[in-house]
């Protein structure tokens, strides 16, 4: 089984056993750098550098932090210095930011006349840079086309104020001359994490292999050059910017509202992972210096368990006393647990777990996915992994009757009806039951499960049918 969570790290990760082509080194002004890494889009960076500081004030710049770095959390330490005023150079040098630079200036002007090839040159005045160019050519009013024709805009100079990467300037006050080590360590979005797992499930033996994948994601607009990286999993409060950008770096829009809350937790564990802790978070280091670049997705194992117990059940899942005009599938439900002796061993950070199975012929193949949230060791998981085509549950409301101008008593029948070839065992759950509801008379013994459900173990024949009738007593 082992071979095919191989093949899936070299699909999904790009990265595995076989020899990787070397990636081209990346120029950069950074030092020693170490970066923490939230599940939140959020990242500590520890930039530690050697700088040549004269005696008394110098401005000292540091090129290749995050674009999205946040001014306000900056920090600057070494031996004998005092910072007195720091700035951040945002505004990037592209041929966009460099035409809107030039406006009211004067570019030269060459086209290529595409008959001959010959170079045509003129000065040409920059009127307005919004959505277009508009140039003042001589005597005459000129917009620089897009159709293809070759052509090409020649400035004098550079901007001072555009950078061609993203610029911290510090001034700085320095007790005497000379070269010394200084950290620089400051807080940036675009930096996060989530895990991915693929779990291989062996339904005959009821046992299953599952390999977690941390995949790191930067879009941060700064490459990390072999940085120690440090991931943390758990939920790190985030106050002031909302959304975690600095004021002068392009804001994107607002994002959507988070999605509620993922599933599969059946019952929370209570044991201890044994990893790392810092305070209520556990921690992930990679075990070796990674470059992460930017607009860059890298992956990274840090779970691989083999012959983990794992079971096949169905689900179903009932609103408030309903009836349903045709039959419903029922949900396919991988369970397994997360517990030291009997399951996987370990803690589990969010993320989405892949699920699949061998056919006939031995190959494994995808049959659904779920997403957990962080999942503590020792903890019951019931993944909702797809519906069953085989196997339905109807429920029908057979009889309302009005006891009082506040009582009721609806009598329910769930039929149940399974096509596989095997006997099977469905949880008929009946959601709703709110308030004072009881249930007065049931054809099987259910167990409540809170204020608001009720389960049914249901046990159905192979290729057979099952019929669960049951008597609510409710206020309305």
């Amino acid at each position: 089984m082992r071979k095919v969570f191989l093949a899936a790290a070299v699909l999904v990760s790009g990265t595995g056993a076989a020899a990787q082509p070397s990636a081209a080194p990346i120029d950069t002004a950074q030092g020693d750098v170490a970066v923490t890494i939230y599940n939140n889009d959020r990242a500590l960076v520890e930039d530690k550098r050697m700088l040549n500081l004269p005696a008394g004030r110098s401005r000292q710049e540091f090129r290749d932090v995050s674009a999205q770095i946040q001014p306000e959390t900056v920090t600057l330490s070494g031996r004998g210095i005092d910072i007195v005023e720091q700035n951040f150079d945002f505004d990037l040098l592209t041929p966009a930011a460099l035409m809107q630079n030039a406006v009211g200036q004067t570019v030269t002007l060459v086209r290529v006349n595409p008959a001959n090839g010959a170079e045509v040159r003129e000065r040409a005045k920059i009127l307005a840079a919004n959505g277009g160019v508009v140039m003042q050519v001589g005597d005459h009013v000129e917009v620089l086309r897009d159709d293809g024709l070759p052509a090409r805009v020649i400035f004098d100079q550079v901007p001072a104020s555009l950078r061609a990467h993203p610029t911290l300037s510090v001034t700085v006050n320095s007790d005497a001359s000379g070269t010394r080590p200084v950290t620089l360590t400051y807080l940036t979005p675009g930096l996060g994490w989530q895990a991915d797992y693929v779990a291989l499930f062996d339904e005959a033996n009821g046992r299953m292999d599952v390999q977690g994948w941390i995949t790191l994601t930067n879009n941060s607009g700064t490459p990390y050059v072999n940085a120690s990286t440090l991931l943390v999993a758990g939920s790190v409060g985030n106050a002031g910017n909302q959304y975690g950008y600095n004021a002068g770096y392009p804001v994107p829009p607002p994002p959507p509202p988070p999605p509620p809350p993922p599933g599969g937790l059946v019952r929370a564990g209570t044991e201890t992972a044994p990893r790392e802790r810092l305070g209520d978070f556990y921690l992930y280091p990679l075990p070796e210096r990674t470059t992460i670049a930017d607009k860059q997705t890298k992956q990274v194992s840090f779970l691989d368990v083999h012959d983990t117990p794992a079971v096949r059940a169905y689900e179903f899942r009932n609103g408030w006393l309903s009836s349903a005009d045709q039959p419903i599938s029922a949900n396919t439900v991988l369970r397994f647990s997360s517990s030291r002796n009997q399951g996987l061993g370990d803690a589990l950070p969010a993320g989405t777990i892949r699920v699949y199975q061998r056919d006939a012929r031995g190959n494994p193949q995808f049959v659904g996915e779920h997403r957990i949230g962080h999942t503590p060791m020792g903890s019951d998981v019931g993944l909702a992994i797809g519906q069953a085509f085989d196997v339905k549950v109807r429920p029908t409301v057979e009889e309302r009757t009005r006891l009082s101008d506040t009582r009721w008593r609806t009598r329910m029948r769930y039929t149940l009806t399974n096509a596989t070839p095997k006997p099977i065992g469905v949880d008929l759950i009946q959601s709703g039951l709110w308030g004072d509801t009881r249930i007065t008379q049931e054809s099987l013994k259910s167990e409540r499960l809170s204020a608001d459900d009720a389960r049914w173990r249901v046990p159905v024949a192979a290729n057979g049918e099952a019929t669960v009738t049951v008597t609510f007593d409710s206020r309305y």
